[in-house]
């Protein structure tokens, strides 16, 4: 962390979309009580979706978003400039992961290093930089958009036809799909332990379609920054936003609308939400210059990574620190012991699980607002 200006130029509108998709992180990740918390905080158990199911998607669509805005200048360079920025690049991406694993493995000493989970939330955003950023230095849009049926197309068949053993081909349930398959004989034990199949929600080929939410992005990006009126980019977004969107609702009844499995349909449909709320944001910040309602979600998105990475800390923190109940009886944790004390008396079952949630987001706004102050900010 290093103090820093602000970047002239920026497009607000972006900031916010990502400080509100941060907050939404932090509060579907906090509930106080998970088998007390409402359902739209919830994931869908399989296929379908919540509003939870929105926000991981909308965080990769804004990493694409935010390319074209950081790497434009390089897409015409070569020689030792284009190496450097490859390496810039690489750099970035191993640090996202490296984040991603201290983010699961913490506090070390409680980690089965037999069953140590490797994928997760960073650790995807790493490799889908990684791909989208590279595709964009190397790529021309119809390439890109090539790329992009390519991964769709390439997944959506390889899950439909390829047999998985003792369950044969097309099988989409948690135990006979193929990328959860894939999953268990590569990654073995080591996956997330609530998945609600033998693989991992972020596992391996379902990262394949996840780039293409990123590449979702930078198209969105290219949009933005093109020079043509302000009204036509907003129509722009508008318009690709509702036919994604109504492209994934009507392809839905051939491959379902699935997280866990970062379905095509899944892509098609998160992609156009995300592009409408872009233009939406758009439309009311940087044209209509409505800010002042949406400060919160611009310090939000100021310090992204610092603020979930913190959060994540300190939920594993509270949870990690316990001491004995009594004899025969189960350790207290800190986290259920300032639950009971202070949430659970004062409201009914579900809103306590919520105003603790909720606590979590504005702690966390305090942090980043004042680190805005001081204009410090994580840069990775």
């Amino acid at each position: 962390m290093s103090p820093a200006p602000r970047a002239p130029g920026r497009l607000l509108s972006l900031d916010v979309f990502r400080g509100a998709t941060i907050a939404g992180m932090i509060l579907v990740n906090n509930a106080g009580d998970w088998g007390k918390t409402f359902a739209p905080l919830l994931h869908a158990e399989w296929h379908g979706w919540t509003p939870t199911d929105l926000v991981f998607p909308f965080f990769l669509f804004i990493v694409g978003v935010a390319i074209p805005l950081a790497l434009g200048r390089f897409q015409r360079t070569g020689g030792a400039e284009r190496r450097a920025v490859h390496g810039k690049i690489l750099r970035r991406s191993a640090l996202l992961f490296a984040l991603g694993l201290l983010l699961i493995w913490y506090p070390f000493y409680t980690v089965s290093w037999e069953r140590a989970r490797i994928p997760g939330v960073l650790q995807r955003i790493a490799l889908v930089y990684l791909a989208a950023a590279l595709a964009y230095l190397h790529l021309r849009p119809r390439g890109r958009a090539l790329l992009s049926f390519a991964l769709l197309g390439g997944y959506w068949a390889a899950m439909k036809l390829v047999p998985v053993p003792g369950f044969g081909a097309g099988d989409l349930s948690p135990q006979g799909n193929l990328a959860f398959w894939i999953d268990h004989r590569v990654l073995g034990d080591h996956h997330w332990l609530y998945s609600p199949g033998p693989g991992d929600p972020e596992g391996i080929l379902s990262t394949l379609p996840a780039i293409v939410s990123a590449l979702a992005g930078i198209f969105a990006g290219e949009w933005l920054l093109a020079e043509r009126r302000t009204g036509v980019r907003l129509a722009g977004l508008a318009l690709a936003g509702l036919l994604a969107g109504a492209g994934g609702l009507a392809l839905a009844s051939l491959f379902p609308i699935n997280k866990n499995l970062w379905s095509p349909t899944y892509v098609l449909f998160t992609s156009g939400f995300a592009l409408l709320l872009l233009a939406l944001c758009y439309w009311a910040i940087d044209l209509r210059g409505w800010q002042r309602w949406a400060e919160p979600f611009r310090i939000f998105g100021s310090n992204a990574i610092l603020v979930y990475v913190g959060s994540g800390l300190l939920a594993k923190t509270l949870w990690a620190i316990r001491w004995s109940g009594g004899a025969g009886e189960e350790p207290v944790r800190l986290q259920q012991w300032l639950y009971a004390t202070l949430y659970e008396p004062a409201l009914p079952d579900y809103w306590a699980s919520l105003a603790w949630a909720s606590t979590h987001v504005a702690l966390w706004l305090a942090v980043a607002a004042w680190l805005d102050r001081k204009r410090i900010y994580l840069k990775i």
